[in-house]
C-alpha cells in the first residue's frame, strides 16, 4: 500500500491507534503504539524508541533507534475495544541517521535474501507451526492442564479446541492469510494451522503475526496458547517444519525432470548446505533449553543429520510432489524460534551449499532409529546437538552461520543463550528432588 492509501483507510475505518511492530533478537514481538495524531509521522519513519530497553539491541549511550515501517504490512485488526480500532505496521530498525541497524533480525533476513537475489534466486518458504491450548488457573495464569484428550485429526467432542481454532482461522483470513488447513495434532491439546507459502520475509512476518493472533484469540476463550516446544512430558512436542525452495522468475529451480529423483543439482547442493550447517544453526532454529526435550528419539522429531524422500526419521525430507511444488522440508525447527533469523540461517546454509557444491549423499530411506551405531557411522550420519550448550558450541564453530547473523546479532544472541544455560544448570529441578532426596 502507498502512504496515501493507508491514511485513507484509517480514516474510513476510524482507526484510533497504530502499532509499530518489530521483533527483538530472541524472537519476541515488540511494539510502539501511537495515537491518530501521530500516524503521518509514523508512516514517514519518524518515530523513535529506546533501543537500550530491548534485549540485545544497543548500549545505553546509543539508545535512540528509529522504526522504519514496511507499508505493505499494514493491516487493521478485526476487533475493536472501547478505545476504537487498532492497526499495525511491521518495521525494520534503523539508526537515527538512516543506517540499517545490525541488530535487526528482519534486516538480517533481508540481507541474505538480497544475496540470493544477486544470484537470481528468490526463497519461497512455508511453515507448519504447532501449538498447545491449555487452561488458565483462577488467577488467569497459564497451566499445563489441557482441555481435551484428542489425537491426530480428531474432532468434536474429543477435540474441544475446535471452536477456538476455527476463530483463529477466521481472524487470520481477515488479516490477509490464505489458510490451507487446520486440525488437531497428535498430543492432547495440540493444534496446527497451515497457511500458504510466500517469499521468505513475508513468511517470517506471517509467523510473527500468527503467534500473536493465536495467543490473543485463545485468551478470548479463557485459554492459554503456547509455542513452547515440549510442555508435556511423554507427549509429542511442537515443531515448525519449514518447507523451502528457490525460484528463478516463475520457475522452481529445485525441479529437474531429467535428474535423479527429479531434483536439480542446485537442489541437491542446497540440501547439502543445510545438512552441513544444521548443527551450527540449531541454536537459532531450536533456541530454548526446552527445545532439546523435543529433539529426542520416539516422538517424531528428528535427531539425525540426514535427508530422505519419504522417511520422516531424518532431519530433512523431500516430499513426493514435483514440478512447481518441489521443496525441501526441514523438520528440526520449533515455533519458539525467531522466524527471521531461522529463515536467514536456513537460506544462508543452502546458498553456501550451492556455492561449494556440497553433495548431500544418497537419501536415507530406512528408519534411522532402528539402525545400529555401526551402520550410522558407515553412512556418516551425525546427531543434532543434545542440549542448548552443545548447540552453542556448534554455533561458535560455524563461520557461515555467524556471517549470516552478523556480528551484532551473533554476539548478543550468544551472550543471552550462555546466560540462559548457566541459570538452568545452577537450578535444582523437581525431578532431582523427587529422585534423590529420600534415596541419598
Amino acid at each position: 500500500m502507498e502512504r496515501a492509501e493507508i491514511l485513507k483507510q484509517v480514516e474510513k475505518e476510524e482507526v484510533r491507534f497504530l502499532r509499530l511492530q518489530f521483533t527483538d533478537i530472541l524472537g519476541r514481538v515488540k511494539n510502539v503504539e501511537v495515537p491518530r495524531n501521530q500516524f503521518e509521522k509514523a508512516l514517514d519513519g519518524q518515530v523513535l524508541f529506546d533501543g537500550s530497553s530491548i534485549e540485545g539491541f544497543v548500549r545505553i549511550e546509543e539508545s535512540d533507534m528509529v522504526l522504519a515501517p514496511e507499508l505493505s504490512t499494514f493491516r487493521v485488526y478485526p476487533w475493536a475495544n472501547s478505545s476504537g480500532k487498532v492497526a499495525r505496521l511491521i518495521c525494520d530498525i534503523h539508526h537515527p541517521d538512516g543506517r540499517p541497524f545490525g541488530g535487526c533480525p528482519r534486516l538480517a533476513l533481508k540481507r541474505v535474501c538480497e544475496q540470493a537475489g544477486a544470484l537470481g534466486y528468490t526463497m519461497m518458504a512455508g511453515t507448519e507451526a504447532e501449538f498447545f491450548l491449555f487452561h488458565q488457573d483462577e488467577q488467569g495464569n497459564p497451566t499445563t492442564r489441557t482441555h481435551d484428550a484428542g489425537g491426530y485429526f480428531d474432532l468434536t467432542p474429543i477435540d474441544r479446541g475446535e471452536e477456538c481454532r476455527r476463530r483463529i482461522v477466521e481472524v487470520l483470513e481477515l488479516m490477509g492469510f490464505e489458510v490451507e488447513a487446520a486440525h488437531h495434532e497428535v498430543a492432547p491439546g495440540q493444534h496446527e494451522i497451515d497457511f500458504k507459502y510466500a517469499e521468505a520475509v513475508m513468511t517470517a512476518d506471517h509467523i510473527a503475526t500468527f503467534r500473536h493472533i493465536v495467543r490473543k484469540v485463545a485468551l478470548d476463550f479463557d485459554l492459554h496458547a503456547t509455542f513452547m516446544p515440549k510442555p508435556l512430558y511423554g507427549q509429542n512436542g511442537s515443531g515448525m517444519h519449514t518447507h523451502q525452495s528457490l525460484f528463478k522468475g516463475g520457475s522452481n529451480v529445485f525441479h529437474d525432470p531429467k535428474s535423479k529423483y527429479e531434483l536439480s543439482d542446485l537442489c541437491m547442493w542446497y540440501i547439502g548446505g543445510v545438512l552441513a550447517h544444521a548443527r551450527g544453526f540449531c541454536a537459532i532454529t531450536n533456541p530454548l533449553i526446552n527445545s532439546y526435550k523435543r529433539l529426542v528419539p520416539g516422538y517424531e522429531a528428528p535427531t539425525n543429520v540426514a535427508w530422505s524422500e519419504r522417511n520422516r526419521s531424518p532431519l530433512l525430507r523431500v516430499p513426493d510432489r514435483r514440478g512447481v511444488g518441489t521443496r525441501a522440508e526441514l523438520r528440526m525447527p520449533d515455533p519458539a524460534c525467531n522466524p527471521y533469523l531461522a529463515l536467514a540461517v536456513m537460506l544462508g546454509a543452502g546458498l553456501d551449499g550451492i556455492a561449494n557444491r556440497r553433495d548431500p549423499g544418497e537419501p536415507i530411506n530406512k528408519n534411522i532409529y532402528n539402525m545400529s551405531q555401526r551402520e550410522r557411522r558407515r553412512l556418516k550420519i551425525e546427531n543434532l546437538p543434545t542440549d542448548l550448550n552443545d548447540a552453542i558450541i556448534a554455533l561458535r564453530k560455524d563461520a557461515v552461520v555467524q556471517a549470516v547473523l552478523g556480528e551484532h546479532i551473533y554476539t548478543n544472541y550468544l551472550t543471552a543463550k550462555r546466560q540462559e544455560w548457566a541459570e538452568y544448570i545452577a537450578q535444582i529441578h523437581p525431578w532431582e528432588v523427587e529422585r534423590y532426596l529420600a534415596a541419598y
